[in-house]
């Protein structure tokens, strides 16, 4: 589709959507404000639900309670499972503010939450959170007829034990919903921070270690990557956690992933009580299970607040994602590049497309499609691992980010194999003999990228843009005809620098197969409808032999 106009999106609002500046409320469908703290209790609301598995009839936002002579609102209140709801029948109260109200403020910090529970006579445990901080307590009776309150790991999901909560079992895990999972990794990456006196990437890449602990774990016959509710609580008892944590990471981390994990890092430089802390905060959930969109979204936001360089990065939406690789809608025979891969979200988008035809082809070959034998099951991870081996490629200059995306992409059923640190826009010639073996000009099938762009960070080595027709001046006639200007000597006249943008394009096309590559990317508006960039258009319109889609950058930040 050479030519194709910029991108826009619609502003008349749809009949029967929610106004700008509200919000449909999860339990109730009512609109309300869509206001910061709004954001957290929708997410909690969620998460009740689909997390924790309470029924949202059993769910009530705004309830009011009595609490000495005044009446108050809380947040949400769970009931008793068929419970009227009323005061008496109150089993579970959440409190949620908005990001910076900090939980030791004196009118809406956890004293709040506490003095609603107190008020309750029947209120087993309650939950307090802001988003980045989350604090949950059991009600005890002091035996002097008052209560104390005592911080939990977690509160019990539907049908939980509260010892069940505290040390989950496999059939407890739970599925992440929302922005949840950041909540608990922003929760993790700030704790750590604040407590290890680390500089903000020190902290992001133990974070990481513990992750893929976490990943490992879920993937072996018993779950260890856990932490006690008195290893969290106090910082001897702690010890046990570090040393049983430190233990996973070496035997099922370290040894599985040597090109992630070097020797320097064999040890989790965290004190106990850290990695109890954060073990308790991960422990919950099921990071194998949970959406690939929940997980991006998550990992990615860490990623982007430690990685985000000079160089503009610029981490890609996931529905932008999608709509590309929709569109490209990649085949399982099929080779996928991004060139310029950043922490991986467009090509765990692609390849996880691919997955589902693999997927789909091989159940449908099952005599019971809903689960196969052994044989049948172990020929579905063949052709899955085949894939990885053979179709999924990515490059980026930056080593850190090229780590992180090989780590995302074991997070999200794993290609982190086919992951090169390496300047896309060299020479091929100047690369590495491994990734020249992977990865020839012409041998791609489909290419998804938003590369790097702008003017402050431009190309100006003349061994590079003696590749690309993109970097020679060009001319045009008074025909209106354009074509490279040559100087006296028969040789291209170059351009002293160009944005990377630019030779990302025409590298591309070179990386494609003729005649039957095709390729989506994000690009800087100015390229569709700049004069100055007018040649480029020229050079795609006269030069394209691919199906081909520009995504508007302007379109996606929006």
């Amino acid at each position: 589709m050479p030519g194709l106009a910029p991108t826009t999106l619609p502003s008349v609002q749809p009949v029967g959507s929610v106004p700008d500046g509200k919000v449909s409320d999860f339990l109730t469908g009512k609109i309300v404000n869509d206001t910061s703290e709004e954001y957290v209790r929708q997410n909690i609301e969620k998460a009740l639900v689909r997390q924790y598995k309470y029924a949202p009839a059993d769910c009530t936002p705004e309830f009011t309670i009595k609490v000495g002579s005044s009446r108050k609102r809380v947040d949400i209140v769970i009931f008793d499972k068929g419970a009227d709801h009323t005061q008496a029948n109150a089993y579970i109260l959440v409190e949620t503010k908005k990001a910076d109200v900090k939980p030791t403020h004196r009118t809406e910090g956890v004293g709040q939450l506490q003095s609603y529970m107190s008020s309750c006579l029947n209120v087993r445990y309650g939950m307090w959170t802001n988003g980045t901080d989350r604090f949950c307590f059991a009600k005890r009776d002091d035996s002097r007829g008052g209560w104390t309150f005592e911080e939990i790991i977690d509160i019990p999901g539907f049908g939980q034990t509260e010892a069940d909560a505290q040390r989950p079992s496999r059939k407890d895990l739970k599925v992440a919903t929302a922005d949840n999972l950041l909540f608990a990794f922003r929760r993790c990456h700030n704790y750590i921070a604040a407590h290890e006196g680390k500089q903000k990437t020190e902290a992001f890449w133990e974070l990481l270690k513990l992750i893929f602990t976490k990943i490992e774990d879920e993937r072996s016959p018993k779950l260890n990557f856990f932490a006690t509710p008195s290893e969290r609580g106090s910082s001897t008892v702690a010890s046990a956690a570090k040393k049983r944590i430190q233990s996973l990471f070496e035997q099922r981390v370290v040894n599985k992933y040597p090109t992630i994990f070097e020797a320097k890092d064999i040890e989790i430089d965290l004190k106990p009580e850290v990695v109890a802390y954060a073990v308790t905060e991960l422990q919950g959930y099921s990071l194998l299970r949970s959406p690939v969109d929940v997980k991006g979204v998550a990992y990615e936001e860490i990623v982007g607040s430690n990685l985000r360089g000079d160089r503009g990065e610029f981490f890609t939406p996931r529905n932008a994602c999608r709509m590309a690789v929709a569109m490209l809608d990649p085949q399982p025979d099929e080779r996928i590049l991004d060139p310029s891969c950043g922490t991986g979200g467009f090509l765990i988008t692609g390849m996880n497309h691919a997955l589902e035809y693999i997927e789909k082809s091989e159940r449908d070959q099952w005599d019971d499609p809903a689960r196969g034998t052994e044989y049948e099951q172990a020929e579905l991870y063949r052709r899955r691992d085949e894939y990885f081996r053979e179709c999924v490629f990515g490059i980026d200059l930056n080593p850190a980010l090229v780590r992180a995306a090989k780590m995302n992409m074991v997070m999200n059923n794993d290609g982190s194999g086919g992951l090169f640190q390496a300047n896309t826009l060299n020479n091929p010639h100047r690369w590495s003999t491994k990734l020249r073996e992977a990865i020839q000009l012409g041998s791609i099938d489909v290419i998804v990228s938003n590369p790097p762009f702008g003017a402050k960070i431009p190309i100006d080595d003349e061994e590079v843009l003696s590749q690309y027709d993109l970097a020679a001046v060009w001319d045009r006639d008074e025909d209106g005809k354009w074509a490279i200007r040559f100087d006296k000597h028969g040789n291209r006249v170059l351009q002293k620098s160009l944005p990377p943008e630019i030779l990302f394009i025409e590298r591309a096309i070179q990386l494609l197969k003729p005649g039957t590559g095709r390729m989506a990317m994000v690009i800087p508006n100015g390229i569709l409808n700049n004069p100055g960039n007018a040649y480029i258009r020229n050079w795609w319109a006269v030069s394209s032999f691919v199906d081909d889609l520009f995504v508007d950058q302007a379109a996606i930040a929006a």
